[in-house]
């Protein structure tokens, strides 16, 4: 799976994030305006691009930058060692991530996101007899929950876990009482930034002592990080304090692109 931002992507995050206007960027870049645009809609260009000093300019990590316009991939992840853990991805224009996650034993399930649609998710509980008795949101932005409709009208009884305003007191998640499911645990850390609920839920007690998986939403990519343009300095400071903070081997699940790891994103990530 290709990274969801490619650099003219991240350079014009950062660029939006740090308020640089464009004519200062282009400049910069070595760019005529126009084709300032262009680069940062498509990641390509006939023009050899300053990307260094354009990395500079917008806050990013210059080494990081250079890796990921130089084609840096996080390295694949073999699934096997989290053998109850599932990535469904649905496309509506854009694909997005969500996650289903079960007990070995109890064959209790979790869905964490639910994606444009349920079809897949509905599958894979069935495939494997699943009790789907948790809805885990990491906010409320429409691609990632386009088909909770779907999924509570065939699990009436489904509990929900989200930190959105709207949401029932009894659903509102609590960092300091992490959910069992079977042999798991799984914790919430608020992450807001890209959105005011978002949530990272870090997902503990696998066989084999496989690492923590953390499911992040938007709040980080591989390479990246989900669009901020009004409280950019929380959202990185939330990712760094809630996300970065864990293990290096740790999984990251992102809700657009590949999966990747908290050892990879402190290496290769320009934002951090």
């Amino acid at each position: 799976m290709p990274l969801e931002d490619h650099i003219g992507d991240i350079c014009r995050k950062a660029r939006l994030q740090t308020k640089t206007s464009e004519r200062e960027a282009a400049l910069v870049a070595g760019l005529p305006k126009g084709q300032l645009h262009e680069w940062e809609t498509k990641g390509l260009i006939d023009i050899d691009v300053d990307v260094e000093g354009l990395a500079a300019l917008v806050g990013l990590d210059v080494s990081k930058a250079k890796a990921i316009a130089g084609g840096w991939t996080p390295e694949p992840v073999e699934l096997s060692r989290w053998s109850e853990l599932r990535v469904v991805t649905t496309a509506e224009g854009f694909e997005v991530n969500s996650f289903v996650v079960w007990d070995p034993a109890k064959h209790t399930a979790a869905f964490f996101d639910t994606g444009w649609f349920a079809d897949d998710l509905f599958k894979i509980a069935d495939e494997n007899e699943l009790k789907v008795e948790h809805l885990f949101i990491t906010h409320m932005h429409g691609d990632h929950v386009a088909a909770m409709g779907d999924v509570r009208k065939r699990w009436p009884d489904i509990q929900l876990h989200s930190d959105n305003s709207g949401a029932p007191q009894k659903s509102r998640v609590n960092p300091d009482e992490p959910v069992v499911m079977g042999s798991f645990f799984v914790t919430a850390r608020f992450t807001p930034g890209h959105a005011e609920d978002g949530v990272t839920f870090v997902i503990d007690g696998w066989e084999n002592n496989a690492p923590a998986v953390a499911i992040v939403g938007d709040a980080i990519f591989a390479g990246s990080m989900g669009k901020d343009f009004i409280t950019p300095q929380l959202a990185k400071a939330k990712v760094q304090e809630e996300i970065l903070s864990l293990p290096d081997d740790t999984l990251i699940c992102p809700g657009h692109g590949p999966l990747t790891t908290v050892g990879e994103e402190k290496a290769y990530n320009p934002f951090f």
